[in-house]
């Protein structure tokens, strides 16, 4: 693009952002010829893609700003209206990043110009109560303003439809195309919102009845009545929305929490982390260091909106390890499964869905105790579909438990997507129940080792900054689909998956199967000894990510053959 047409860009954005603090920082760039920052800003329009926008803070048509937000929600208002819904209505939430109380009234006031009734929520709530919130008050659709667990500089915006998933097809395709071309706003004045009830603000109404529902969870909430002061549970929110209901349903169940108290307040600068992600141990360092401190049996993170459950647990030694988010995964299936067949409540079609790129560790744990598995898409808005599949066919599964590698779990069905309120709360059931039983949590998982194999696995994520990376990205992608490797890390390739092309192939590219699921960018290479490789470009990042799952006979082994696909897949891909 010349800088001709940037400048013709940024002008044009300049008259229709509202916002003084986004006009203002283009209108700067404009004044001091910056034609390279305005490029970035301006090569490209932020895309309203299937599950919603993500993107750097700022102004410009590739930033997240008052504009953008508005642009992509009369797209969702348009599609809305041309389904000729009687009574429309939204619920929208967000969490504590900058900008996203701004962001979710921008998008209140457009909905509501388009004759949309909208709750509001009047402070910052969790991902999962907004998608139990849209459930409870049967709105149409919900918007959740947040950007997860990325770095500060970002935020987003998440739509959900009437069922409480986020958007999938037909729906998701149609909206994304409408907000893509939006050429007017309608937008109403917020104090005429509230006036006349257009917008209407929620708080405890909601509250109240997620976090009961949390609670009705539990598996053995007599345990939790009698013992929940035995156990010591430090928690951080990484100075998000999961402050409050977390503390509020432990407390409220029987089990108080230690606060890591300089990350309680809400701060979207993030102040005492580089990144809130609780995968990480330097998101974690605090939290480890008070739990140590207290003698913790167990600490708890949640990402800023709440979705995303990292923990650690101590060792023999008192010193704290952190566990992977396919070994909670393991752990909490083997509670929830072992459980309710040891009471008597298991279901006789008991159902477990899980992504590809999910260990096959739960598989195993979930089918020992006559679970059905299912894996579906990276991404929860495929899980909660298969959850509505159960609910309207007539095979007759039941949903139990489900969930991601990335850190993310969903129990029963009330929300639509990953919770990790009421997956802190099984978690900390869970390590009381083990505790009762004379044993830790690393001793559990220890013990479903030995008896389904040393599951190990990786993550490679490979970063592309910027215009250049984007056609790097697609060029590694094309590549290792024209040319299969014949080996990965000195293993054979057995197959490949392109969830692409729909395709099961062998290493010489015929096609040996279909895959029974949507098209997706995703390639899984199934290795001789099982290792399953995985390569899937990320939906909100400028990253490929890729995944190594394995086994051995034992830990250490296990521990060193994941370790070892680190460099084979850098070098594959270079």
């Amino acid at each position: 693009m010349s800088d001709v047409e940037i400048l013709a860009k940024a002008q044009a954005y300049v008259q229709k952002e509202k916002h003084p603090t986004f006009r203002g920082e283009v209108e700067k760039l404009i004044a001091e010829k910056n034609l390279e920052e305005l490029s970035d800003r301006f090569f490209k329009d932020l895309e309203f893609g299937t599950g919603g926008l993500r993107g750097v803070i700022g102004g410009g048509y590739n930033r997240l700003n008052s504009y953008t937000i508005q642009k992509a929600t009369q797209g969702l208002a348009t599609y809305i209206v041309n389904q000729k819904i009687e009574n429309p209505s939204a619920v929208i939430a967000y969490d504590s990043r900058n900008y996203s109380d701004l962001f979710a009234l921008e998008a209140a006031k457009v909905l509501a110009g388009n004759g949309i009734k909208t709750y509001l929520f009047s402070s910052l709530r969790p991902t999962p109560e907004l998608s139990f919130a849209v459930r409870e008050l049967k709105t149409t659709t919900g918007i959740v303003v947040t950007a997860s667990h990325n770095p500060p500089k970002y935020n987003g915006y998440k739509v959900y439809w009437s069922d409480g998933c986020q958007v999938t097809p037909p729906h998701d395709d149609a909206i994304v195309a409408l907000a893509n071309s939006v050429e007017e706003i309608k937008a109403i004045d917020e104090n005429e919102a509230f006036k006349n009830g257009s917008i209407v603000k929620i708080d405890e109404e909601i509250d109240k009845k997620y976090i009961d529902m949390v609670k009705n969870l539990c598996i053995r909430p007599q345990l939790i009545r009698e013992k929940g002061k035995d156990v010591k549970v430090v928690f951080t929110p990484l100075h998000g929305a999961g402050a409050m209901p977390v503390e509020r349903a432990l407390k409220e169940m029987g089990i108080d929490v230690i606060w890591v108290e300089q990350q309680k307040a809400p701060d979207g600068n993030f102040s005492t982390v580089k990144k809130p992600n609780p995968e990480e141990k330097e998101a974690l360092q605090l939290s480890l260091d008070l739990g140590k401190k207290v003698g913790a049996d167990l600490i708890l993170a949640t990402d800023p909106d709440a979705d995303r459950l990292g923990i650690a647990v101590p060792d023999e030694n008192g010193e704290f390890v952190l566990i992977t988010g396919n070994q909670l995964g393991a752990l909490l299936s083997d509670y929830i499964f072992s459980s309710k067949k040891a009471l008597g409540t298991l279901p006789k079609k008991p159902a477990f869905i899980k992504t590809i790129v999910t260990t096959n560790f739960q598989r195993k744990i979930a089918e020992h105790y006559g679970a059905a598995c299912f894996d579906v898409l990276t991404g929860f808005k495929y899980i909660g579909e298969k959850i509505r599949e159960f609910e309207t066919g007539n095979d007759g599964y039941e949903y139990l438990f489900g969930g991601e590698e990335s850190y993310g779990y969903l129990i029963g069905t009330h929300v639509r997507d990953k919770d990790a309120v009421s997956a802190a709360v099984m978690t900390a059931e869970m390590t009381l129940f083990h505790r009762s039983e004379g044993r830790s949590l690393l001793q559990q998982l220890n013990k479903l080792w030995a008896q389904f194999g040393y599951f190990q696995e990786t993550l490679i994520n490979l970063d592309f900054e910027g215009q250049a990376g984007i056609a790097k990205m697609a060029g590694i992608m094309k590549g290792l689909r024209e040319k299969i490797p014949a080996e990965i890390n000195g293993i054979k390739v057995a197959e490949v998956k392109d969830y692409q092309s729909s395709e099961v192939k062998s290493p010489d590219g015929a096609v040996k199967a279909k895959i029974d699921l949507p098209k997706s960018n995703v390639l899984q290479f199934i290795l001789a000894d099982e290792t399953i490789i995985t390569a899937r470009p990320s939906g909100t990042e400028p990253k490929i990510k890729f995944y190594a799952s394995t086994f051995a006979e034992n830990e250490a082994k296990a521990k060193a053959k994941a370790a070892s696909f680190d460099k084979a897949i850098r070098d594959l891909v270079s």
